[in-house]
C-alpha cells in the first residue's frame, strides 16, 4: 500500500502501521479512514496528503 505525506507538516501515513493513537487499524489503507480524520501532527484533512512512493 501506498504512504502518504502531509504537504503542510511532513507527517507520513504509513498504511502498515495506521494510526492507533487515534483509533485507525494497522493495515487501514488512507482510502479507508474514519470521515473525519486529520493528521495526528498538525490537524491538516486528508485533501492535504499526497501519495509518495515507497
Amino acid at each position: 500500500m501506498k504512504k502518504y505525506k502531509c504537504l503542510l507538516c511532513g507527517y507520513v501515513y504509513d498504511p502498515a502501521v495506521g494510526d492507533p493513537d487515534n483509533g485507525v487499524a494497522p493495515e487501514t489503507a488512507f482510502e479507508g479512514l474514519p470521515d473525519g480524520w486529520v493528521c495526528p501532527d498538525c490537524g491538516a484533512g486528508v485533501d492535504e496528503f499526497e501519495a509518495i512512493e515507497d
